[in-house]
C-alpha cells in the first residue's frame, strides 16, 4: 500500500521539493499551501496524476485554517504515514522598529505554532495506529543567533526544542519525530540574502537527503552535514570570539 505524505509549504521551496521526492517514491500526496492554484499548476506541469494527490488550501499561521486542512485530509485520504511541516518564513528584523514586532509575531505564528498545529490533527490517530512520522524543519540558524536574524534564529531554536520535547512525549507510542535542520538552500526564502551562503544546496538535493533521513528514522539531522560541523564549532566559540568573527556581517533584509 502506498504511503501518504502530508506536506505543508507545497507551493514552493523545500515543501515542493520534498513532495516531488515522495511522489517519485510512489507515495500519495496531501499538498497544503496558501496558493492551491500554484500547487495544482506545478503538479500538472510535473505530470502527476490527479489520482495521486489532493490539495488543501491553508495558512499555517492561522490555527483554525491548518487544523481544518489536517482534519479534511483524515476524512478524504486517511491517516498519513509522514507529516512534514515545511511551511516557514524568514524575514530580517530590527527590534528598534515597531513594525518588526509584528513580523516577529508572524514568524512565531508560522514557524512554531504553525508546526504544532500541522501535527496536532494526526497525533491521536497515529498513536492509535502505533506508527507515523512527524517532521519539523529547524535550521542551522537555530543553533546560534545572527544580527538581523532575531525572529528567524529564535523561532528555529524554539522549533528544535519543541520537536525534541514532542519526541520525548511520543516515545514508545510508535510515532517518530524527525527534526531536520537545513543549512542554505536555494529557495525563494534565501534569494534576497546579501551575505555568503556556504554549502548552498539546490532544493532537490536537500529533498533527497531529507527523504533518506526521514525514512531512516533519524531523530535529528543537519543537511548538509558540513553545516552541522560548522554550527557545532560556532556553538563552542566564546561569545567575545563569536562576536568579533561576525562583526560587520550583512544583516538579513527587513520586510
Amino acid at each position: 500500500m502506498a504511503k501518504l505524505a502530508f506536506i505543508t509549504g507545497a507551493a514552493s521551496g523545500l515543501g515542493q521539493a520534498l513532495a516531488w521526492r515522495y511522489h517519485l517514491a510512489g507515495a500519495e500526496l496531501a499538498l497544503v499551501g496558501r496558493r492551491p492554484s500554484v500547487i495544482k499548476s506545478w503538479a500538472e506541469q510535473r505530470g502527476i496524476s490527479p489520482d495521486c494527490y489532493k490539495i488543501y488550501s491553508a495558512d499555517v499561521a492561522v490555527v483554525a485554517s491548518i487544523v481544518a486542512a489536517g482534519e479534511a485530509c483524515l476524512r478524504q485520504q486517511g491517516v498519513p504515514d509522514v507529516v512534514a511541516a515545511c511551511a516557514g518564513i524568514s524575514i530580517g528584523v530590527d527590534t528598534a522598529e515597531r513594525a518588526d514586532l509584528d513580523v516577529m509575531a508572524l514568524t512565531y505564528a508560522t514557524n512554531n505554532v504553525g508546526t504544532a498545529a500541522t501535527f496536532m490533527p494526526f497525533i491521536k490517530a497515529m498513536r492509535q495506529r502505533r506508527y507515523g512520522t512527524l517532521v519539523g524543519i529547524g535550521s542551522v540558524n537555530g543553533i546560534r543567533g545572527l544580527a538581523g536574524h532575531g525572529a528567524s534564529c529564535a523561532s528555529k531554536a524554539a522549533l528544535i526544542s519543541y520537536c525534541e520535547s514532542l519526541r520525548l512525549e511520543l516515545r514508545g507510542s510508535g510515532v517518530q519525530v524527525v527534526t531536520l535542520c537545513p543549512g542554505y538552500v536555494a529557495t525563494p526564502l534565501t534569494q534576497g540574502n546579501r551575505f555568503g551562503m556556504p554549502f548552498l544546496l539546490q532544493p532537490q538535493d536537500f529533498a533527497e537527503r531529507a527523504y533518506r533521513a526521514i525514512e531512516a528514522g533519524a531523530s535529528y539531522r543537519v543537511i548538509p552535514w558540513q553545516m552541522g560541523v560548522v554550527a557545532k564549532l560556532l556553538r563552542l566559540l566564546p561569545n567575545p570570539v563569536f562576536d568579533r568573527l561576525f562583526a560587520g556581517r550583512q544583516r538579513k533584509a527587513r520586510q
